[in-house]
């Protein structure tokens, strides 16, 4: 390193203070360690790597090292050893700082981004710092796990370093929001989101993974957010097995819920004298949802409920007694299993309507 790339004043002043600490015998005084503390922060504040600045300051008392002879070797080596500590300690310390102010930064993007906040044209700027250019359409995969994750957990680490291992020249953000993982990618690469998927399911033992759709702009990366989000939660209210979903696989969800009274209103009125039955409603309304998951196979319903097919009958004839609906017959099927769906979406019998 140079004198013209590490100013030679820094210099001047260790070199002095090597000087009189060994003219004198003595330790390095507080404000001379603060002083070069101070000096090893501004040097990383520049951009001065620590291993080059520490080699120059070795290199110095290479150089000074004749004119202080006379102090011992030793002595000489313990002032050189202090006064580099203290030049190595402020460059840390400066560089901890950027470190945190780095994360605050970052976090507070991701945070407007996710949640739609900030200056549409000062997200812009700050979205092209993390890889992601605006100008083009995103997609957003949210990857939940049994356990909550963070930025630090292993689980995201692994992610991490598999994706951009295989897709390093993509413009990807990864990050953590609410204790999931998030992968943003370009809309047009759906192989990127899909090793997402598979790379998060594997890291969050066996966890689910939702994808929004695509969707252009600041404004698209929210909605496909929130896209998954809700795919998220629907496949909890449903109990969906599947460990990957699709909000564009999903939509007839969201249409079917559009009118929330208009959807308690057709359960109420549809499924409602089913709470009449022993046991209550759940144990029929369970009967529904098999029946229907199972392409309206009764052996098939049986099996998944563990049931005897004639057990099973018995209650989906219970059901057309108290409902007047024959879930067998084509056209009650399809009122029956829309206000299945709504029960379950409502969180219906063990919510009030």
């Amino acid at each position: 390193m140079t004198g013209a790339e590490f100013p030679d004043e820094y210099l001047a002043r260790y070199t002095r203070i090597l000087t009189e600490v060994c003219a004198t015998g003595r330790r390095l005084t507080r404000d001379e360690l603060e002083l070069l503390r101070t000096q090893g922060e501004r040097a990383a504040e520049a951009g001065h790597s620590l291993r080059k600045l520490v080699l120059r300051h070795l290199a110095e008392a290479r150089a000074v090292a004749p004119a202080l002879t006379d102090a011992g070797t030793d002595l000489v080596l313990a002032a050189v050893e202090q006064a580099v500590d203290a030049f190595a300690e402020g460059h840390e310390r400066a560089q901890r700082l950027a470190m945190r102010q780095e994360e605050a930064d970052r976090r507070e993007f991701i945070d407007d981004l996710l949640y739609g906040r900030s200056d549409l044209g000062r997200l812009a700027e700050r979205a092209e710092r993390y890889g992601l250019l605006f100008s083009r359409a995103h997609a957003v995969a949210v990857a939940q796990g049994a356990r909550p994750v963070d930025d630090t957990h292993p689980a995201t680490r692994h992610v991490e370093t598999t994706l951009f291992t295989r897709f390093g020249e993509r413009r990807i953000l990864l990050t953590t929001k609410d204790g999931r993982l998030v992968c943003i990618a370009p809309g047009d690469q759906e192989d990127v989101l899909t090793f997402f998927a598979k790379q998060a399911y594997a890291a969050t033992d066996g966890g689910r993974v939702a994808i929004g759709r695509t969707h252009p702009g600041a404004g698209g990366v929210v909605r496909s957010y929130e896209e998954a989000l809700n795919a998220l939660e629907l496949a909890d209210r449903l109990e969906m097995e599947d460990p990957v979903l699709r909000a564009a696989d999903l939509l007839v969800y969201p249409v079917l819920t559009r009118d929330r009274q208009a959807m308690a209103d057709l359960v109420r009125d549809t499924l409602g004298p089913l709470e009449a039955a022993r046991g209550g409603a759940q144990p029929l309304l369970d009967t529904l949802t098999a029946y229907f998951e199972s392409g309206c196979t009764a052996a098939e319903a049986a099996r998944r409920l563990n049931l005897s097919v004639r057990a099973f009958t018995y209650r989906l004839e219970r059901i057309r007694k108290l409902t007047g609906a024959d879930p067998a017959d084509p056209m009650h099927r399809y009122t029956l299993q829309t206000a299945t769906i709504g029960a379950r979406l409502l969180g219906w019998p063990e919510n009030e309507l």
